[in-house]
């Protein structure tokens, strides 16, 4: 589908997000998206940009997936001085 100044339409994107955090921290993160993605939650929908946002464990990831944040991970490990896994993922 093209826009009328010829550039591509609208299609699917997913930004994935990788953190570390405690559930607390996790829920005001969502919130902040949410709150970008949505700055009045009161209107009529539909939303200028329709989306959805999903929250997962690292225990639902499957080696894959986990292996794209292996990054996120080691840094946390580093940064708080941990030498242990990650907890529940």
């Amino acid at each position: 589908m093209s826009e009328p100044d010829g550039g591509p339409g609208p299609e699917l994107w997913e930004i994935r997000l990788g953190i570390v955090a405690t559930e607390a921290e996790m829920r005001r993160v969502s919130a902040a998206i949410e709150s970008v993605l949505c700055p009045d939650p009161e209107h009529t929908p539909p939303c200028p940009i329709p989306w959805a946002l999903g929250v997962r464990t690292g225990e639902d990831l499957d080696d894959g997936e986990r292996a794209v944040y292996a990054d996120v991970v080691e840094q946390h490990r580093i940064e708080s001085g941990t030498a242990g896994e990650v907890p529940r993922g």
